[in-house]
Order: structure tokens, then sequence, then C-alpha cells
């Protein structure tokens, strides 16, 4: 029987609760935001390096340099890898626009790949027929909170001499065979976009490493090509993380895993709601991944009535994402058309992410998965 009672009392049931979240931890981030203003030090201070260090702990790399968000950490890290006008970067349609459009505006070619429908993350199997000699790199995205296919990945980029830059935005904290993704290829990329699992009250971003050369590029890129105030050996960028956005990350990395075993469990749940409810697919979690369900996303045939029947009922779902990269408007120049990548172009038209975050009661998720069946069943 559903529990809605709680749900009868709010007005929208949002896709995820930043207030919510914010209110467990309040003491503890004015503490350290007030701090940081009394400190008068606001720009790549010791919230920054103590940020750096303890995330380089957690996700057991040897260097993090943080920047000002993940669309940055990618355009640095292609910057720091050398990749210019004419290379070929192998990467997903499926995926937010920065991924693709780092590459573009570093002068270099996004080559689209199709995706798996177990997980929607790159198909490595299709790799190796997109590989030409200007060929330089390939950015895999763990997408949604699961692992892709990294070791394959890997292995294909090892064997054509190929850079390999995951895309974490989504997946801080996933692991596939225990090991930390970020830290398979030669750079990882992350986004502490609000919302993201480990999200910042603003934006912020970074780069890990356990290259050495990699990671004083890197630092240097971020600001302005310098290590040394005035002395520029590169031409790089200003993406600095503020020393209040680290502080507010230092608090929040303490309950990361703590959020994503919450996520998981959520995940579990909506499962078990789902599992005989027909015409749904739902998420699979593919065998050695830590899966920390940044979206909870379902697959069904009549996605935009429901989308827009859960909508009328203040039930806030989002479509992760209803046009392919390879088909936006911005990449027309490369010639792309629809049909190339089936199996992005027909996850497009299915997918639907439903509300998910560590404080999400139960009776909610019943409420949100009972008012999907009614939609369903009288469609």
């Amino acid at each position: 029987m559903i529990k809605s009672g709680i749900v009868q009392k709010v007005k929208k049931i949002p896709i995820i609760d930043l207030a919510s979240s914010y209110q467990l931890i309040k003491n503890e981030i004015e503490n350290v935001v007030l701090e940081v203003l009394a400190s008068g030090s606001y720009i790549l201070g010791s919230n920054v390096t103590l940020f750096e260090e303890e995330l380089s702990k957690y996700i057991e790399t040897k260097h993090v340099i943080s920047c000002a968000n993940g669309t940055d950490a990618l355009i640095l890290s292609l910057m720091a890898l050398g990749i210019r006008q004419g290379d070929e970067i192998i990467t997903a349609s499926h995926s937010f626009f920065a991924t693709s459009e780092a590459i573009a505006l570093v002068g270099a070619k996004p080559v689209f790949i199709d995706i798996q429908e177990n997980d929607f993350n790159i198909d490595p199997d299709k790799i190796e027929k997109l590989i030409t000699k200007n060929t330089k790199a390939i950015i895999p995205v763990h997408l949604y909170g699961q692992p892709c296919d990294i070791l394959k990945v890997v292995d294909i980029a090892k064997k054509h001499n190929l850079f390999v830059i995951e895309d974490c935005a989504q997946a801080v904290g996933a692991k596939l065979n225990g090991k930390t993704v970020g830290t398979f290829g030669d750079i990882g990329t992350i986004s502490f976009f609000p919302t993201k699992n480990l999200g910042a009250f603003g934006d912020a971003g970074a780069v890990v490493t356990n290259n050495e050369e990699l990671a004083r590029k890197i630092k240097q890129l971020r600001f302005h090509g310098s290590l040394k105030r005035y002395v520029h050996e590169y031409i790089g960028l200003n993406s600095r993380l503020d020393e209040i956005q680290a502080a507010i990350l230092r608090v929040k990395l303490k309950y990361l895993d703590e959020w994503n075993v919450k996520r998981q469990k959520a995940a579990a749940y909506y499962n078990e709601l789902l599992k005989n409810v027909k015409g749904i697919i739902i998420p699979q979690v593919k065998p050695g991944c830590h899966h920390i369900f940044h979206q909870y996303t379902i697959r069904l045939q009549n996605r935009d009535l429901v989308h827009e029947k859960l909508k009328e009922l203040g039930i806030e779902t989002i479509i992760y994402y209803p046009i392919p990269i390879h088909l936006q408007k911005a990449f027309e120049y490369l010639n792309y058309k629809s049909g190339l990548l089936p199996v992005t172009e027909k996850i497009c038209n299915e997918i639907l992410s439903l509300p998910i975050y560590p404080e999400i009661k139960p009776e909610v998720q019943e409420y949100v998965v009972e008012q999907i069946r009614n939609i369903l069943e009288n469609s």
C-alpha cells in the first residue's frame, strides 16, 4: 500500500532536493564559510590545498588540480596533452554538451561513437573502426554514476598509442573492480556543479592524474600558464577554485560515501517498486561496478507522455539528453545525419530520470511509482 500522506503535504517533488541536504550540514557549512570570509584569503589558499590533498587520498590518485568548473577541467586536460587543430578525439554523443564542446574549443574534432543499451556508456567494440591517423585521444564518459567499460577502452588506447581522458563529471566515488574512476586513464575530470553527488555551492571542478608532468602543466595552465607570478611558460586560462567553494567541498567530501550508499538504497527500492511495471526497463548495474546513481534513469516507450503527466502532478523528472550531441546545431559542420548512431538515438527517445537524492523518503518513491503506473495503465 502506498503511504503517500507525506507527499500530500508538498506541492512538488523535485528531481533533487539541495535545500534538504544543506539543512543537514548547515552549521558546518556556515562555520567554514565565515572562517574563509574572516581570513582575507579567497583564491588558491589553504582550503584549496587541503581539498586537493583530501580528494587525492579519497580517489587514490597522486595529483588533484582543482579548477573553476568541470568544462574547464576537460579543456585544461586537452591543452596539457597538446591537443590542437586537426586532431580527432573519440567520444560519446550521449553526454552533456561540455564533453564535446571542450574538444571543439581547443580546435580539435569530436568523433562521435555509439553507446551500449545496457549502461548508456561508450561501446568500446566500436572504437577501433573510428581510429585514423589524426586520432589522438578517447574521452569515455562514466554516465549517470556508472563506470563505463574503461578497461577495454584503455587497452585499445594503449594498442594505438592514444591518450584517455575519463569524464567523471557524474561519477565521483564510482568504482570498477574496487578502483575509483578517473584513475584508469591518463587524466580524469570532475565537475562539482551543485547537483552532483559531491556538489559545491556554485561552479567548481578538478583534474586528477598520476602523471607528474601532466599535473605540473595543468597547474600552470589553470593560472595563465604560470607557476611563478608574472612568469608565463604557456598560454593558459584563468580557472581557479575559490576558497569558499573549496571549504564547502571539504565538508561535503566527508559525507560522500554515506550519501552514495543512500542513493544506492533508493535506487534498489525503485527497482523493487518498478520490477513488475509493464513497459519499463530499469537501470542495470554491470558486474564489478560500484554505481553511485547520480541519476536513476529508466527506459519506456511513451516517455514524453509520462514526463508531461508527471510534471502536471508536480513530480519533476528530467530527460538526459533529448537531442544527442551529434545532431545538435552547433555541430552541423561535422555533417552527422540521423541514423548514424542508432543506439544513442533510440536511447534519447526512451530515457527518463526520476527523483533521486540521499534524503528521498521511501513514501515519496512509492508515490512517484504509483503515478507512473497510473499513467501507463490509463494511456
